[in-house]
């Protein structure tokens, strides 16, 4: 009798039980996703208040600092020890390793702010897609010279009662559909919007652009003070079409071993994140060489034929957001509704779950759901609609976004983190080149705010409340 040999593979358990499968090609893909976002819409405006010295140089400059810091990052996953340390599992449990509890509030309030900011600003950014749909549309039905403004004040309202059903999810990881398809979406609308300026270059027979850009011109609206708020917002701008710091350590703890996750990780920042700079250089200089001076703030505003493929682009930018939303809004929510029920954990209000079966699903299926989830996230969403209807400004907002993520969570956190973990010594030659990064980078982005906080300030008192315009 033949016995038959059977090789079983063993499924490799990490250190603490969990089985990864991560390799350096997933992590670069969950890299390039994580950064590639509705910031990259900005960076043509960004580059033409820059003009074609500075515009690149920033371009570069905040991918360099954004790929240095993630390597700093990546020997932070592990503690004390990069290779056999304890792992951290999330951002802020490499911040309360390597700094403290103090320093985890401070970046705790921090991120959730960039959180609640960006909800913000995806809903204006959403509206201004929608809007640009009904405008190309009518240009194309109607003419060219066809007057077709409108309001997409109704377009946020309509946003924010979708984000309120869907806020009623439990919790982020039911939302895995609605995140890989926001990331197929977010890679449409930016391919499409290069495309696009590629054509528009090709036609133009010459590129456009001056070597500081937009030019001071009283006639033209554009003086002293508005240029240069304008150049400091969008180098705000760019820092938030970077933003990846605060999900590299989620990342890096997808990734299996051997090789150890801090060198596959700095492997996987360095490929995604060059990646992602070609992309950015090449719609941000192409944009800005197709419409000159006079680029609108988000690129795909500029376009009104193909008709049907600017209309692909900016749906593609209204389906990433809807999801998107969602992944930022579900740790918000998390963390109050987890305070709360350690607060009240007798309340009915807080704690008692209750079920409404779902016919239409078939399977026995409930949505279930607390008065406080249904109460308190609804509120939480309809207040973040009114405050996108009080600042429809679009690159004004992101600006201020990456004014606040760029210096404490892409630089300031994996720095101090990394010199308390390295032991740096103090006054070392390494120290001081790092702390020189640390306070070049505060300054930047003290900067930016200025100029994305003094360019609301200045629009405000030319705009009507609560009447948003393309």
């Amino acid at each position: 009798m033949d016995v038959e040999k059977v090789e079983r593979k063993e499924v490799e358990v990490d250190d603490d039980g969990r089985v990864r499968t991560g390799t350096v090609w997933t992590a670069t893909t969950h890299a390039i996703t994580a950064v590639i976002g509705s910031g990259v819409l900005a960076l043509p405006w960004s580059v033409a208040q820059m003009g074609w010295v500075l515009g690149p140089i920033a371009l570069v400059g905040c991918a360099y600092i954004t790929y240095y810091t993630a390597v700093l990052l990546s020997d932070c996953y592990r503690s004390p020890d990069p290779v056999h340390g304890k792992r951290n599992y999330t951002y802020m449990d490499v911040v309360r390793s390597c700094l403290g509890r103090r320093e985890v509030v401070v970046c705790g309030i921090t991120q959730y702010v960039i959180l609640w900011g960006t909800m913000v600003g995806y809903t204006i950014t959403t509206a201004t897609s929608i809007m640009a749909v009904a405008r190309t549309n009518c240009h194309h039905y109607r003419g060219h010279d066809a007057a077709c403004a409108s309001s997409g004040t109704m377009y946020m309202v309509l946003f924010g009662l979708a984000e309120i059903v869907l806020s009623q999810f439990p919790s982020l990881d039911k939302l895995t559909l609605i995140s890989v398809v926001a990331a197929v979406m977010s890679c449409t609308y930016s391919i499409i919007g290069l495309l696009l300026s590629a054509v528009k270059l090709a036609s133009n027979h010459g590129s456009h652009g001056t070597l500081l850009g937009v030019k001071i011109d009283a006639a033209a609206g554009v003086s002293a003070s508005t240029k240069t708020w304008h150049s400091l917002q969008a180098l705000g701008n760019i820092a938030f079409a970077y933003t990846y710091s605060m999900l590299l350590i989620e990342i890096q703890d997808t990734v299996k071993s051997p090789p150890s996750e801090n060198v596959t990780m700095k492997k996987a920042s360095l490929y995604g994140i060059g990646v992602t700079t070609i992309f950015y250089v090449s719609l941000g200089c192409i944009g800005y060489a197709a419409f000159g001076n006079g680029a609108p703030g988000n690129v795909l505003t500029g376009f009104d034929e193909p008709f049907w493929l600017v209309d692909v682009a900016n749906v593609a930018v209204v389906i990433h957001l809807v999801g998107a939303y969602q992944v930022y809004a579900q740790p918000i929510f998390a963390c109050y509704e987890k305070w709360l029920a350690s607060r009240w954990p007798e309340s009915a209000f807080v704690n008692r779950e209750y079920a409404v079966h779902l016919p239409v699903v078939g399977g026995g299926r409930a949505a279930r759901f607390t008065l406080c989830k249904l109460v308190v996230r609804t509120a939480f969403v309809a207040a973040t609609t009114v405050v996108s209807l009080m600042l429809p400004f679009f690159n004004a907002v992101l600006g201020l976004l990456g004014a606040i993520a760029f210096w404490p969570l892409t630089v300031y956190f994996p720095v101090t983190m990394y010199i308390a973990q390295a032991k740096v010594a103090r006054g070392s030659r390494k120290w001081v080149a790092l702390q020189a990064l640390n306070v070049g980078a505060l300054v930047v982005s003290l900067l930016a705010a200025v100029g994305s906080v003094a360019d609301m300030v200045q629009r405000l008192g030319h705009v009507t409340i609560f009447q948003t315009q393309l």
